[in-house]
């Protein structure tokens, strides 16, 4: 396929990346900032270790449950109402959690806001194969996964701030972090609502010949992929279930790290969590948002995604690894460097996998079914860490068992085949 003018690629990644990147900072500061809350939240509520695990987990039980149907929802209605649908829910869900003074209340909202969000990230995924030949998204998808590391890198600081207003107004600390962040999402969502564009033939900000040049190119990329058969053979092939069992064991290590960071981080600084331990909280996100920056495009220049994936993982698995064997803060915090930047610039490499191979809603559905996958890792990551520390008496057992689930990955993501086999569908109808 003949490449399209780089100024017409330029021209939409500069409109549409931006602001896709300030949709999941939102997205990932109200899935992670249980975890700055952690401390305060259990002192004033009386939850303990278990419930917490469990409350920060079952979010991804609502999430992976209607991962599928709410992305074929925005394959069929667009990204414009849809994404502003989920946001907003989230946002306003998220806020609520200044109600929860107790267990049934914490689990119930954490649940909920799984639901909300449903959709969200498959749904962004989405939306770039929309607007982006795959030769050039897993550029694209490295810009958008500076969401997760600037989701820290600004609002570490933020939300140890927020932590610092406790009492002002009434309200704990941890209530004013989750009322502000949550009502900052809703207020995003509003705004998606008015500036995205469901394709490229609604793009007015494109020319007319832009817009059929772009869709053109779109198209005739798609009809090389699989967009036909049932949608139920399509998520039961064994390609698409064995990247969702990789991005499960990438998402274990994610938020085995992410929701624990900020108390491991006043572990090592001897502080509680509040302003100083959010600043430096911050320094692993920022080497995580300069590897999500250059590694995606390195492996795609050097044709070894799957090579630079699996390198990518086992140094996330070693920082893991390091940052609880170690008592010196330096080291700790440059372990967590290496974790962070390893699981997050790992992820735009991982989703070319799926994108080049399937289409339209074939793909809504598989990249739900993948990230639901993830949404299930997400869910053990916290509860399989709490279970290993009480089984093995060590308060390092847990982070120590998501490094070998990382290694796992590493192990499974190098395994991917260079050339993935054309689906039965359309081998049949090739012929």
């Amino acid at each position: 396929m003949a490449k399209l003018p780089a100024s017409l690629l330029a021209r939409v990644s500069w409109r549409l990346l931006p602001f896709l990147l300030l949709m999941y900072i939102m997205a990932f500061l109200d899935r992670a900032n249980v975890g700055f809350a952690k401390q305060a939240f259990q002192a004033d509520t009386g939850i303990g270790d278990a419930a917490f695990a469990f409350g920060a987990g079952v979010f991804f039980a609502g999430y992976a449950l209607l991962e599928v149907p709410s992305n074929l929802i925005l394959h069929k209605v667009g990204a414009r109402l849809w994404m502003c649908r989920i946001m907003v829910t989230w946002g306003l869900i998220s806020a609520a959690m200044v109600f929860a003074h107790n267990e049934t209340t914490f689990y119930v909202l954490r649940f909920l806001l799984g639901v909300a969000e449903a959709g969200f990230f498959p749904g962004v995924i989405l939306y770039l194969t929309y607007w982006f030949p795959s030769y050039a998204r897993a550029r694209a998808m490295g810009f958008f996964y500076f969401g997760a590391p600037l989701a820290f890198i600004f609002g570490s600081p933020l939300s140890g701030l927020l932590l610092e207003l406790d009492g002002s107004g009434g309200f704990h600390g941890w209530q004013w972090l989750f009322a502000v962040e949550g009502l900052m999402a809703t207020a995003v969502g509003i705004w998606a609502y008015w500036y995205l564009d469901n394709r490229p033939a609604d793009a007015r900000w494109l020319t007319p010949e832009e817009r059929r040049l772009l869709q053109a190119a779109l198209d005739n990329e798609d009809s090389a992929k699989q967009s036909h058969g049932r949608l139920l053979e399509v998520l039961c092939q064994p390609a698409v279930l064995y990247l969702g069992l990789i991005y499960l064991l990438i998402q274990m290590s994610v938020y085995g790290v992410v929701f624990y960071l900020p108390s491991q981080v006043a572990g090592l600084l001897g502080s509680k969590v509040g302003l100083l331990v959010g600043v430096v909280g911050a320094i692993p996100w920022l080497c995580a948002l300069l590897a999500a920056w250059w590694l995606p495009g390195f492996a795609e220049r050097r044709g070894q995604r799957r090579l630079m994936a699996g390198l990518a993982l086992i140094a996330s698995g070693l920082g893991i690894a390091v940052s609880v064997s170690v008592s010196s803060p330096l080291i700790g915090i440059l372990a967590l460097c290496l974790a962070a930047a390893g699981f997050i610039a790992v992820q735009p490499i991982f989703w070319t996998f799926p994108s080049s191979f399937l289409s339209g809603s074939a793909a809504a559905g598989a990249i739900a079914l993948i990230n639901s996958l993830g949404a299930v890792g997400g869910f053990l990551a916290p509860n399989l860490k709490n279970w290993a520390e009480q089984a093995l008496h060590s308060p390092a057992a847990g982070l120590y068992t998501l490094t070998v689930t990382t290694f796992i990955a590493a192990a499974l993501i190098l395994g991917i085949p260079r050339r993935h086999p054309q689906p039965a569908a359309s081998q049949s109808q090739a012929h």
